[in-house]
């Protein structure tokens, strides 16, 4: 069993998963809580399976680009748990997790995620020949600069603020597709995108995972009671 984390932004969720396919999935909306609320979703989330720590084979989580704090307790957390429990951790992209669910429609897809008031966060990803590549790494741009390169039929998706959907659908141009509602649950495609590196044996070192920014964060250390948390979880793993 897999566990997959997701704290990029206020629209946090975690997911079971058995060799990529979904068990179980708790998604919630945080102004920011990330730190009290992760390590005790995760306990639910087990407890409604009627599981425990201890069956986790396997972690993936979401590595960013997102909120500072968020990114910061996901990974702590993933990071400490492969330490502890000795098993695998796979750091995949909240920008690719973000693009997954359209990877099958064989469009280019642009994946997007408000980092200020103007500017947004994107990559470009498509399926070619059957292989699911990223074309262009992940980047902070504006709406007018991604609509005034559009070539080819694409796909915008992701959360979206208000006023960049306007603008987004006013210059994106007939070859855009604009989803209605992006999928916040993303627990549910790092799990499937983590099992295809986990099967690969392809791991990342939780000694030198680190978040993807794209922006220089404001240093701050772990909360007492982000400390607290993992320490909780970590003794369950070992009692």
């Amino acid at each position: 069993m897999e566990l997959s984390i997701d704290t990029s932004t206020s629209h946090a969720s975690i997911a079971l998963s058995d060799e990529g396919s979904m068990i179980d999935e708790l998604a919630w909306h945080t102004a920011q809580n990330h730190t009290i609320e992760l390590v005790p979703n995760i306990r639910h989330l087990l407890e409604r399976q009627k599981t425990n720590i201890r069956e986790v084979k396997a972690l993936t989580v979401a590595v960013g680009p997102g909120s500072f704090n968020g990114l910061r307790v996901g990974i702590t957390t993933a990071k400490g748990l492969a330490y502890v429990m000795g098993v695998p951790l796979v750091g995949i992209g909240t920008l690719e997790a973000i693009a997954h669910p359209y990877a099958a429609s064989g469009l280019t897809i642009c994946p997007l995620l408000p980092m200020g008031r103007t500017e947004v966060a994107a990559a470009i990803f498509k399926t070619q020949d059957g292989v699911w590549s990223k074309v262009v790494a992940e980047h902070i741009t504006t709406i007018e600069s991604l609509c005034s390169a559009i070539a080819e039929p694409i796909v915008f998706c992701g959360e979206i603020r208000p006023e960049q959907m306007a603008e987004l659908r006013a210059k994106a141009g007939e070859w855009a597709s604009i989803p209605q509602q992006a999928a916040v649950e993303r627990a549910r495609y790092l799990a499937e995108l983590g099992w295809c590196r986990i099967k690969a044996g392809d791991f990342n070192d939780p000694s030198t995972l680190q978040p993807l920014y794209l922006k220089k964060p404001s240093i701050t250390n772990p909360t007492r009671r982000e400390h607290d948390a993992l320490s909780d979880m970590r003794a369950r793993t070992q009692g």
